[in-house]
């Protein structure tokens, strides 16, 4: 009997084939060198940990995440990692925490989620990142991301736009605003914040929020609108500190990069703190990437500042980078291995004859004195 299935995966995997496949593995190696060179050292977490452990630091939207199962040798519940970024931060505060602060350390591998998303159907995916950890101040956050933008930018990538958000920010205002601001759900705020109703808003007698919505757009005209406000010092402060982040991308990249800030938005925020942001390019669909301030809990229960980012690999492949053209000479039989091997050094891609055929894709052929390029590659 024929088996139908033996073809087909579960919804949201997929196979990588040639050329896509080691385009992958070429912008996973690229990204994580130019990382290195600024001196951020990879560590490898294991693909598995326990639930409960790995679930603690990802928050309540990141347990929603986790693909379980028994562990057949400890009996206890294992979860496949829906995210990298929370087990470097275990290692940060645990096997590293002798090391003197600032560490910048760096990461790359597979990640599995439950389910995808509309516009992100993919349950596996390729992430690379880098966290800095022991400082989150104006200095660490223009490091992280000038070297997020650097990197991509350095992989092809093209039209980029860095959506910046402050996660706390609202929570913030509604603290200092406890007294005019009827509303003291702060949930029923954010809600109508996150629907853009305005009118909600001054019907449920808040309407001293309702600057928040209009604030959303390109970076300078939104921290112009925002210092409009009657805000309490700590957050003037703040808004200083992310004008200071936009000008230092702006004088790092020039104009090839579009700046937006949204001071409500906070899905996918839920563990960063005072800035935030999600990296997007031309022809690249969905998000390529997010990161921002966050703070790592020790076993004491001390926190520790922090802010990294993470690259999703997958959307890059798809748009057609990381392809490499190389051209591949074909050795007819017979042909001594020291020869390969001087053209392998070369820079060649050599391809061994096993008969008389042509293998498919070969660009050139060795004649014993020089590689003669095939028909249709000259």
């Amino acid at each position: 009997m024929t088996d139908i299935t033996a073809g087909l995966l579960p919804e949201g995997l997929r196979d990588r084939l040639p050329p896509q496949a080691a385009a992958a593995e070429h912008l996973m190696r690229g990204l994580l060198d130019h990382v290195a060179s600024h001196g951020y050292e990879r560590v490898q977490p294991p693909l598995v940990e326990f639930e409960e452990s790995l679930a603690g630091r990802l928050g309540v939207t990141g347990r929603q995440e986790l693909l379980r199962f028994t562990d057949p040798v400890s009996r206890h519940t294992l979860a496949l990692r829906p995210d990298m970024t929370g087990q470097v931060g275990r290692i940060a505060a645990t096997r590293l925490a002798h090391i003197p602060r600032p560490l910048r350390l760096a990461y790359g591998g597979a990640v599995l989620r439950v389910k995808g998303s509309q516009l992100r159907p993919e349950r596996e995916m390729l992430q690379v990142g880098a966290e800095l950890i022991g400082r989150d101040s104006v200095a660490a956050v223009v490091e992280v991301l000038t070297l997020a933008v650097a990197a991509l930018t350095r992989a092809g990538v093209t039209g980029l736009t860095v959506d910046l958000t402050l996660p706390s920010f609202v929570a913030d205002l509604a603290a200092a605003w406890a007294g005019p601001a009827p509303i003291a759900d702060l949930a029923t705020v954010e809600d109508l914040l996150d629907a853009k109703d305005s009118a909600g808003l001054a019907a449920g007698g808040a309407s001293l929020y309702q600057p928040l919505i209009a604030a959303a757009g390109p970076a300078a005209a939104a921290l112009a609108a925002l210092g409009r406000l009657d805000l309490p010092p700590a957050l003037a402060d703040r808004l200083a500190d992310v004008a200071d982040v936009v000008a230092a991308l702006a004088a790092g990249n020039g104009e090839g990069v579009a700046v937006t800030l949204d001071p409500t938005e906070r899905h996918g925020f839920e563990y960063q703190r005072w800035i935030g942001f999600t990296l997007f390019a031309d022809g690249v669909r969905g998000e390529i990437g997010r990161g921002g301030a966050y703070s790592i809990v020790h076993p004491d229960g001390a926190r520790e500042p922090a802010v990294g980012f993470s690259l999703y690999i997958d959307g890059l492949v798809d748009a057609g980078l990381g392809i490499v053209a190389r051209d591949r000479i074909l050795l007819p039989l017979g042909t001594p291995a020291s020869v390969g091997d001087r053209l392998r050094r070369e820079g060649w891609i050599t391809v061994a004859a096993l008969d008389g055929d042509i293998p498919a894709g070969c660009t050139h052929r060795w004649t014993g004195d020089t590689a003669e390029p095939l028909e249709g590659h000259a």
